[in-house]
């Protein structure tokens, strides 16, 4: 694996994240270790609670995934003996491993890796934020305990500029402790692939997201309600998994639209592809990889001018409106219907834009820049 040549010393690196599931970051997890992997750099990545589908990936890969063990059950606060002792574990890993950096992901998993880090004397400690702060913020005294360790780590990776100046302004993090690095797509998920079947004569909208309440998924059931209303009815396919999922199905039931709940899928791109419209109505987002996605397909996209979505979708390669406004949905998925001549130019500006800025061995040299640079430093 890693040499002692390497000019900076970079020789093992840490990724921590609380679980491998189908969410964003863990893709970009995923992605990430592979590539550094494939650079001869050492890798190893420690999961807080549980795998998921990335591990098998990681695994095949020659990668270690370390189970750490800590809960997360409603009554598993930090005092939890089994999150005390799942600490200590952490730190004893990370002294046996000794990586030159820990890479955190998300707010439990640098809540926890800071000061681990600082115990196992860890040379280098980075954050990673992947969304912004108002979502985190409800989580009250971890966001801000959160926030405090952020205080002692030696860098933090906004995915996006508009979550690095989020942290900013809100966290008060130092514009110099600050980087964006915007997320990666590996070769395979720049391919255009066949579209899924989908059993219906009408238009397809589609909608990648977990089904979370920052998702927006009320405003897409109220312009699904809006345009069945006006004559314009359509096929909405809310591909994700959440616990808003039965609450959302009865809603869906009682305003009589066609809302078919397709569950968490590891390959989303056929359903991507299948789609006339594909929305995203979020009230809170760092860098949809959902987004990214559908840009690969060519796809026509609506979404929430929120988070990173506005430098994604710009001026001419999507169209941006206000989060929470079913009205200004059911308009803009109306106006691509009708003309699919714009729609289509959209699709094929938004996968020029995606092929020239967010391949993988871009996201991954920057990385590798970032971590060298710091352990210079040091």
């Amino acid at each position: 694996m890693g040499t002692s040549g390497e000019p900076s010393g970079l020789r093992r690196v840490a990724l921590l994240i609380g679980q491998l599931g189908l969410g964003g970051a863990e893709k970009q997890v995923s992605l990430l270790a592979r590539e550094l992997h494939s650079r001869n750099i050492a890798v190893d990545v420690l999961l807080l609670s549980k795998g998921g589908p990335h591990e098998a990936t990681l695994r095949a890969a020659g990668i270690h995934v370390h189970h750490l063990g800590f809960t997360r059950t409603p009554s598993g606060s930090i005092a939890d003996p089994r999150n005390v002792r799942a600490f200590a574990r952490l730190v004893l890993l990370l002294r046996r491993l000794r990586p030159d950096v820990l890479h955190a992901y998300l707010l439990h998993s640098y809540l926890i890796g800071a000061p681990a880090a600082l115990l196992a004397r860890v040379p280098v400690m980075v954050a990673g934020r992947r969304g912004l702060s108002d979502i985190k913020r409800k989580q009250g005294r971890l966001f801000s305990v959160g926030s405090a360790m952020t205080a002692i780590t030696d860098h933090v990776v906004a995915n996006a500029a508009a979550v690095a100046e989020d942290a900013r302004t809100v966290e008060g993090i130092p514009p110099h402790k600050l980087s964006v690095i915007y997320n990666g797509l590996s070769d395979a998920a720049l391919e255009v692939v066949e579209p899924a079947t989908v059993d219906t004569r009408l238009p397809v909208v589609v909608c990648l997201a977990r089904l979370r309440p920052e998702k927006g998924h009320d405003c897409l059931l109220d312009a699904a309600a809006l345009l069945a209303r006006e004559g314009r009815r359509c096929t909405w396919l809310l591909v994700g998994d959440g616990p808003e999922t039965e609450r959302l199905q009865a809603r869906a039931h009682a305003l009589d639209v066609d809302v078919r709940f397709w569950g968490a899928v590891t390959d989303p791109r056929p359903l991507l592809a299948r789609a006339d419209v594909v929305v995203l109505p979020s009230v809170s987002e760092g860098l949809s990889n959902a987004i990214m996605e559908a840009m690969v397909q060519r796809r026509p996209i609506v979404a929430t001018a929120v988070g990173g979505t506005p430098e994604l979708l710009g001026d001419d390669r999507g169209v941006l409106i206000p989060h929470s406004d079913p009205a200004a949905l059911a308009r803009a998925v109306a106006g691509l219907l009708d003309d699919p001549g714009h729609a289509a130019r959209l699709g094929a500006e938004a996968r020029a834009w995606v092929l020239k800025n967010l391949d993988a061995t871009t996201m991954v040299e920057e990385h590798l820049a970032l971590y060298r640079g710091l352990l210079a430093r040091r």
